[in-house]
C-alpha cells in the first residue's frame, strides 16, 4: 500500500484513557480490558464524548525494553476528574508527521514503517510520542481507516 506522508502542526487533544504497560507487539491482545474500562466510564458520563474516536497514545521510551507504555483512550470534549483507572490525558502538541492507513488493523505496521522511512529520507527525528486515531467501525476490514501520527523532535 502506498502512503501519503504529511507534516502538520498538532494541537493537544484530551482523551479519557487507561494507562498500561504492554509487551511490544502485544497491543492487539492488550487493548480490550483498558479500552472497555474507558467505554464503561463514558457511558456513565453523558456529553463527555460526542463523536470522539478511539485513540491509542504510545510513549516512546527505551527501545531496549520489552514493554511499552500506552494510553488506551477515547477522544473527549473537556477535562474531567480521574475515576478509577480512567484519567484525562492530553496528546502532545507540536510538529507531527502523519499518514492515513486504509484497511485491516493487522496491516497498520505498514503505515508506521512508511513514516519511519520518510523521516529517515528527510532528515526528521521522531519525538517522544506517536498515536493512532481509529475511524468509525465497519465490519468490512478493507474500509477501516486509521490515522497514524508521530510527534517530531524539533
Amino acid at each position: 500500500m502506498e502512503y501519503e506522508i504529511k507534516t502538520t502542526k498538532a494541537f493537544p487533544q484530551i482523551i479519557a484513557a487507561v494507562h498500561a504497560r504492554v509487551p511490544r507487539g502485544g497491543v492487539a491482545q492488550a487493548f480490550g480490558g483498558p479500552l472497555g474500562k474507558v467505554w464503561t466510564f463514558l457511558r456513565t458520563h453523558p456529553g463527555l464524548r460526542t463523536d470522539g474516536h478511539n485513540l491509542f497514545l504510545y510513549h516512546h521510551e527505551d527501545a531496549e525494553s520489552e514493554l511499552m507504555t500506552v494510553d488506551f483512550g477515547v477522544q473527549v470534549v473537556r477535562q474531567f476528574e480521574q475515576e478509577g483507572d480512567v484519567r484525562p490525558v492530553e496528546t502532545p502538541g507540536g510538529e507531527v508527521v502523519t499518514t492515513l492507513h486504509r484497511g485491516p488493523y493487522d496491516r497498520l505496521s505498514g503505515a508506521h514503517t512508511a513514516i519511519h522511512d520518510w523521516c529517515g529520507r528527510n532528515g526528521k527525528r521522531i519525538g517522544g510520542f506517536s498515536w493512532e486515531i481509529y475511524g468509525d467501525w465497519t465490519d468490512d476490514p478493507n474500509k477501516l481507516k486509521t490515522t497514524v501520527v508521530y510527534l517530531l523532535d524539533v
